[in-house]
């Protein structure tokens, strides 16, 4: 190793250093840009980034219907088994037996927050909200069942 390389080394080192610290120096420099939040005593005003996965979460409307048709596209999707549906068969006004979700387990417990079962969903019947406060001392209050007692699928959604 000559004793050109051994300082061209250093000041490519130096030089590196000095670009990775420019950043930090612009945000010491302008207090105003902040990226730290005080968490928790922000809670009302805390912003989460738009993309956040928090946890699975089944929307309903006004009158207790989702858009679940029982498929379980989102059961196979998930890589390690956190969803699991259990259908019924109904009998809808033609009198033609239908399947219909009964039961829309979630173990939150277990869930990556992949956002698998989302992309796979093809009714968006579930979407991922910002949740993301799930400390318990009880394992089974991670188990959740996301579809509301006596709900119905919306009309038109098949």
């Amino acid at each position: 190793m000559t004793l050109g390389n051994y300082f061209g080394n250093i000041y490519k080192g130096l030089k590196s250093l000095a670009a990775g610290m420019r950043l930090t120096g612009l945000y010491f420099v302008r207090r105003g840009d902040s990226l730290t939040q005080e968490y928790p005593e922000n809670r009302e005003s805390l912003k989460l980034a738009e993309r956040f996965r928090g946890e699975v979460v089944m929307p309903h409307n006004e009158s207790n219907e989702h858009r679940c048709t029982g498929c379980t596209a989102c059961e196979l999707a998930c890589p390690n088994g956190s969803i699991k549906i259990l259908t019924k068969f109904v009998v809808n006004e033609e009198g033609k037996k239908k399947k219909a979700i009964d039961t829309f387990v979630y173990h939150l417990d277990t869930c990556t927050m992949c956002n698998l079962c989302i992309v796979a969903c093809p009714t968006d019947a579930i979407i991922m909200a910002n949740n993301f406060e799930h400390s318990v001392f009880d394992r089974t209050k991670l188990l959740k069942v996301l579809n509301k007692p006596e709900s119905k699928i919306m009309t038109g959604v098949e």
